[in-house]
């Protein structure tokens, strides 16, 4: 008998697919019984909030919910205390409609609805739910996504709410992600450990060296395609600091790195290399290229005159250190007051709010 064919050998081939087939199982059995388990909490949140308290909080309610609480305990443990039959109220008040949270099931846990049911904003709410089954995020990504204010950093927060509810509904059913829900406003570097100067050339090795993280940050659906990328037009070479594909967007995603202060002249590289890309790299199927311009600042009015997205165009800051989290959110909702208030202001009022 050769070795290849030996009873041991083919022991531990059978042993591997056996303990393959157990994990499996196991794997499938969990998700089943937590999906269930979600299921049953929205359940008897709609119930109660319906049947008792019909809206109101306050008084006789409050009581029976005690009451019910402390049976159900006696009969099915602890899970079913009053802080958490309170959750799964809440579940039921903003998860209203049982379709939504069906389809939800399919990748969020019970713990994800935990991170999501604190959520005062329904948009932002829906944004952070329909991302997370999209892009399967971990109960860890989820909350980490939610603390670096994400949906704040999105194209799509700086639109009027009925614009937002467009999107988000197209995601929820068609699956499709467009370029204001993938790119963001300012991506946050800090993990490239850059302090005080540095050349563009370090920023741009110390994302290669980071790479796994920057993809983290850019979000799901990248993959890295090349740096330096050469662009010869005529008898002169220009060099693309990074290139890279999403594949949900199924286009090219070209990026440029500036170390200071965005400039009017920095739409006219990228216009350029867009076009080349279209022009040479782009294959069948493909939508046409986009860009990204990373720098260190950038002045509304200057972005907003150039009307970049007509170009394909992106403009973002980046953070090579984070500031506190009241500092962020002043900033954040700064920017997004202003990008709002640009649907329905005249140009002069505009300017005033930027002062």
């Amino acid at each position: 008998m050769t070795a290849k064919n030996s009873p041991i050998q083919h022991n531990d081939v059978l042993l591997h697919d056996l303990r393959g087939l157990i994990e499996e199982t196991r794997s499938t059995v969990a998700t089943t019984v937590n999906a269930a388990l979600t299921m049953l909490y929205w359940q008897i949140g709609k119930r109660i909030n319906e049947e008792i308290l019909k809206g109101d909080r306050a008084g006789y309610g409050e009581q029976i919910v005690s009451t019910l609480s402390r049976q159900l305990v006696v009969d099915y443990g602890n899970g079913f205390n009053v802080k958490n039959l309170h959750r799964m109220i809440q579940f039921a008040e903003v998860f209203h409609d049982e379709q939504i949270v069906v389809t939800l099931l399919r990748q969020l846990s019970w713990s994800h609805f935990l991170s999501l049911i604190p959520l005062k904003d329904r948009l932002q709410r829906d944004f952070y739910a329909e991302m997370c089954r999209l892009e399967r995020w971990s109960v860890r990504t989820l909350r980490k996504k939610i603390d670096s204010m994400l949906f704040e950093r999105t194209a799509l927060s700086k639109k009027p709410d009925e614009l937002i509810r467009l999107e988000l509904d197209d995601l929820r059913s068609e699956d499709r992600l467009t370029p204001d829900l993938v790119f963001r406003d300012p991506y946050f570097l800090d993990f490239l450990g850059l302090k005080d100067r540095y050349l563009e050339k370090d920023l741009e090795d110390a994302i290669l060296r980071e790479l796994e993280q920057f993809l983290l940050e850019l979000g799901a659906g990248f993959s890295f395609v090349a740096r330096q990328k050469r662009i010869q037009v005529d008898n002169d070479d220009y060099y693309l600091d990074l290139l890279f594909f999403h594949r949900k967007l199924k286009r090219l995603v070209a990026i440029e790195l500036k170390l200071g202060q965005f400039k009017p002249a920095d739409k006219g590289q990228m216009e350029l290399y867009l076009r080349w890309l279209d022009k040479y790299e782009r294959q069948a199927g493909e939508e046409p290229p986009i860009g990204l311009i990373l720098c260190a600042g950038k002045k509304h009015e200057t972005v907003e005159l150039l009307e970049l997205e007509k170009s394909s165009i992106r403009v973002a800051e980046y953070l090579t250190e984070l500031p506190s989290r009241e500092v962020l959110e002043q900033e954040l909702h700064k920017a997004l007051a202003l990008a709002r208030q640009r649907f329905a202001l005249p140009d002069n009022q505009i300017k005033e709010i930027e002062q």
